[in-house]
């Protein structure tokens, strides 16, 4: 991915995504704010008809009340000819005083719609006011309702039956009834039942200030049985008498709270749906609300908000187009030269051009790459140095010693007289100073196991008994280049070290695998191992230049110069996933793998780029 895309995906991802997501968030929170107070002025509004729905039904109580006292429906009740007690159509001069007061009472009474009196006794019907196309029900099957029970249970107290709920009892008409138990105020005996009909004006006017907007589409009221869940009353006169659920989208439970808000959807809109519970009564009112009129403004909030997103991220990709392609060219270039750099071409420059910021950038990576290449030639030259001084090193080491002791053996074969030995010896022991004398740095296989073997069999001569070895390397090996005297100073640590003090003939096996693109030699010995402790700091304190602790004698100093040369030299000719590594346990012996990478000796150029020299 390029520096332009990611600077635009940046852009996108760290500015336009948090405002995006900002903004849902505040959407819903918005959203979820305004179903919360809706639904609290909600619960006041319900709350404002509850009290006026019990002021109205409050207010013809006080009527009725008004007329026990007085005694009127007592007078009719106990009226010889009840059936005369009907005042629609009386002469007010006709009528006696108890009938002045009934009238008065009731018949004057503006909301009053229609009423009648049930006889206990008599089981007559009284009627006070006609009403059309309405037949009083039987009192026989009057008594067998369930609204008979409660009102007989109330003992006078007044009950309220809502349109739908007892038809047969209060008509077809969308009015709400009272009925209540008439009683003589005198000895509080039952003398009949009281029915009155209140019009429904009264309470439709209920409804008539608590619009929402400019008119009442947007909500609408209902007045619920808890029981049931039936539709008594609905402001819109839509959906009187059917139930309510059939509505909702989910169910609810009427009747065990007092108020309660939620949103859902109402006859396939969705709407914000509060119910609240009448006290004096087994009816809930609800109110609904349409949610897309309550969210208009917010919807509106919403379009502004995605148009804005919109046109920053147009605006954004035009930045990119035309002022980012300068900047992330320029560095798109800087980069593809610090791969080549990366790639071993510490010769890449930049072409410097621009008069600004860029042009620094250009020119310090430029400066940054002639001193990396000054610094890498003098590294190269110091490490050249250091593997010449440490190859003579180990040559000084093997001259001295070895040679002396050489010497010495082949001066005891010529006192002994054993010439063709003596032959063999001096002729193995040229063949190891040409070998190590010799300038070319990298010799063939063949030569460097035949250094070997000229080097083991004069110290097999001189310990006889101290060790055997074996060599088992593929011919197909032999024409492979690698550093001369790599396996001799690994052999020679094996057997000054590796077999000190061992009471069993020590073994040698030198043995030789072909890879795929690199060659693998392995020393392995049975002597007496390395310690934790010793190999550690031969891995990471010889091996790697760290300096040696203090406390390290010098005999273990020189135990490891031949291995720390070999490595040193392998890493720095091959590179590091070359060289030695060891494998070693006290009591267990020493592995110790060799890795070169596979080239003959027409292959020169192919190794060095192998190192990247």
């Amino acid at each position: 991915m390029n520096l332009r895309i990611k600077l635009l995906t940046a852009f996108i991802l760290l500015i336009i995504i948090p405002i995006f997501i900002l903004g849902i968030i505040t959407f819903f929170i918005t959203f979820k704010s305004i179903e919360t107070k809706y639904s609290e002025q909600a619960e006041y509004g319900l709350t404002a008809i509850s009290y006026s729905i019990s002021s109205l039904f409050g207010e013809m109580d006080r009527v009725t009340n008004n007329g026990i006292e007085k005694d009127v429906y007592k007078a009719a009740l106990l009226s010889d000819n009840p059936n005369k007690q009907d005042l629609t159509t009386a002469n007010q001069i006709q009528l006696n005083d108890a009938q002045r007061n009934f009238r008065t009472i009731l018949f004057s009474h503006p909301s009053i719609d229609f009423a009648f009196l049930y006889n206990i006794k008599g089981t007559q019907v009284i009627s006070i006011f006609n009403k059309e196309s309405f037949k009083p029900l039987q009192f026989s099957k009057f008594k067998q309702t369930q609204i008979f029970n409660e009102m007989w249970k109330r003992n006078g107290a007044p009950v309220w039956v809502a349109p739908h709920e007892y038809p047969e009892l209060t008509g077809s008409d969308s009015v709400f009834t009272q009925i209540r138990l008439i009683k003589d105020t005198v000895n509080l005996k039952n003398l009949g039942i009281l029915i009155v009909q209140i019009k429904n004006e009264g309470f439709e006017d209920v409804f008539k200030n608590l619009k929402l907007g400019k008119d009442m589409q947007d909500t609408r009221f209902l007045l619920i049985n808890n029981s049931k869940g039936q539709i008594l009353y609905d402001n819109a006169a839509k959906l009187d008498g059917t139930t309510l659920e059939t509505y909702l989208s989910k169910s609810v439970v009427l009747g065990t709270q007092q108020y309660q808000s939620f949103k859902g959807k109402f006859n396939g809109n969705e709407s914000v749906i509060s119910v609240y519970k009448l006290k004096d009564h087994p009816w809930s009112i609800v109110s609904v609300t349409s949610w897309s009129y309550l969210s208009s403004e917010i919807m509106v909030f919403a379009k502004w908000f995605v148009g804005i997103i919109v046109i920053c991220v147009f605006a954004a990709v035009l930045f990119n187009v035309f002022f980012m392609n300068r900047i992330t060219g320029t560095i798109g270039v800087i980069v593809r030269f610090m791969r080549k750099v990366e790639d071993g071409d510490f010769s890449a420059r930049v072409d410097e051009k621009g008069d600004d910021e860029l042009l620094l950038l250009q020119k310090g990576f430029n400066n940054q790459m002639d001193k990396i290449s000054e610094l890498f030639e003098e590294v190269k030259l110091e490490q050249e140095k250091k593997t010449n001084a440490e190859l003579r090193v180990l040559q000084a080491q093997i001259k001295p010693h070895f040679l002396f002791n050489t010497l010495e053996s082949i001066n005891i074969l010529a006192a002994q007289n054993e010439g063709r030995k003596v032959n063999e010896m001096v002729l193995r022991l040229a063949s190891i100073l040409r070998i190590s004398f010799q300038g070319t740095e990298e010799i063939s296989l063949q030569l460097e196991v035949e250094h070997l073997i000229n080097y083991l069999e004069i110290q097999k001569f001189r310990f006889e008994d101290l060790f055997d070895y074996q060599i088992d390397i593929p011919n197909e090996m032999m024409n492979c280049m690698l550093l001369k005297l790599t396996l001799q100073p690994l052999v020679e640590n094996t057997i000054q070290h590796g077999f000190e003090g061992i009471e069993y003939t020590g073994k040698i096996k030198i043995t030789g695998e072909m890879k795929e693109d690199h060659i693998l030699l392995i020393v392995e010995d049975n002597g007496i191992g390395i310690s934790s402790e010793r190999l550690m700091q031969l891995q990471y304190s010889d091996l790697n230049h760290t300096q040696t602790p203090v406390s390290l004698a010098k005999n273990q100093e020189r135990r490891g110069l031949g291995l720390r040369s070999v490595f040193d030299r392998l890493r720095y000719q091959y590179g590091p996933k070359y060289g030695l590594f060891i494998c070693s346990a006290p009591g267990h012996g020493t592995v110790i793998q060799c890795v070169i990478p596979k080239y003959e000796l027409g292959d020169k150029f192919e190794a060095e780029s192998l190192t990247g020299r």
